[in-house]
């Protein structure tokens, strides 16, 4: 089966783009728990490569390994691999995350691009049960509703009715009601396994997991992306200095943040900015752009791509 990257470029989806950058400025908080360059980061980079150039150059990250599914294709992933310091790993997560050493802080974005299983939730209790503290772990799923009368059914079938939570019904699984519920489950497996994990731990010692991201968007279908940090309750005041919740986009509970793009021309943006940041939208002079268009570009600009079409002669 054709991996997704020879259909989607995934370095020019715009919310995607946003995304990986607003979970860059929130790594960057990591420092409280150790240099940045010391942190290793496990992604899945496709061809693109897109998180790992990013997390490379704005976080001098060095220690990276991508794994990569698509064993049919090594030379092809190889030739794109943009930095000497990405290490490819061939194989599907469930047999690669066990074989990596878990002897230093880890940034794990498990990025799928298909619905939340029993495959995907093995690989978060792994990370979960192996990661250092001060290690932050992220997943992202599909999570597009199904056709009405077949979604209880296919969750089921794809996580196990053990791991579906009390009163779910086919209404609740529709428009962002998968990835409500996907959240929720993604959630009970970590908290599950950090519960299992502090078992043999001392008071002082145990591990606790914080949520700090819960995104939702759509470039076209509707994805989740859940995660935060594993930290120990000595490393409580850390957590604290790091000021994660100093971010706008960054949630703890399960109210989600939506990332909304814009359809605006890059004279438009390029207008914009030279307005904001502004504390009163209302006096940013843009007549010819809807008002609701000016808001949701406010929240995100300063992570907002740059797309410049060039020819080369």
């Amino acid at each position: 089966m054709p991996g997704s990257y020879e259909f989607i470029n995934y370095a020019l989806r715009p919310a995607k783009n946003i995304e990986r950058r607003m979970l860059c400025e929130a790594f960057r908080r990591l420092s409280e728990f150790g240099r940045l360059d010391s942190y290793r980061y496990i992604g899945f980079g496709s061809t693109y490569f897109s998180d790992f150039s990013l997390f490379h150059k704005s976080l001098r990250i060095t220690n990276n390994v991508s794994i990569e599914h698509d064993v049919k294709n090594e030379e092809r992933f190889e030739f794109n691999r943009p930095y000497s310091c990405i290490r490819l790993e061939f194989g599907e997560s469930n047999e690669i995350l066990p074989k990596l050493t878990w002897d230093v802080k880890t940034i794990a974005w498990l990025d799928y691009d298909y619905k939340l299983d029993q495959g995907i939730l093995t690989d978060v209790a792994f990370v979960c049960s192996n990661a250092p503290p001060g290690s932050i772990i992220v997943v992202t799923v599909d999570a597009k509703p199904e056709e009405y009368s077949k979604r209880m059914k296919s969750l089921k079938s794809r996580v196990g009715e053990q791991k579906l939570p009390q009163g779910l019904s086919e209404p609740k699984l529709g428009e962002w009601g998968t990835a409500n519920i996907s959240r929720r489950i993604i959630a009970n497996e970590i908290d599950t396994t950090i519960s299992a994990r502090n078992g043999g731990r001392p008071t002082g010692a145990k591990l606790l997991y914080k949520q700090l991201f819960n995104f939702h968007y759509a470039d076209g279908a509707k994805m989740l992306t859940v995660g935060g940090i594993i930290y120990n309750e000595g490393q409580s005041d850390l957590e604290e200095k790091c000021g994660f919740e100093q971010l706008d986009f960054v949630r703890t509970s399960e109210a989600p943040y939506t990332i909304e793009v814009p359809s605006l021309t890059l004279k438009e943006i390029r207008h914009l900015d030279r307005q904001l940041p502004c504390d009163d939208l209302n006096h940013v002079d843009a007549p010819s752009i809807p008002a609701k268009d000016i808001s949701r570009y406010a929240l995100i600009y300063r992570y907002f791509p740059a797309f410049v079409e060039a020819e080369i002669g």
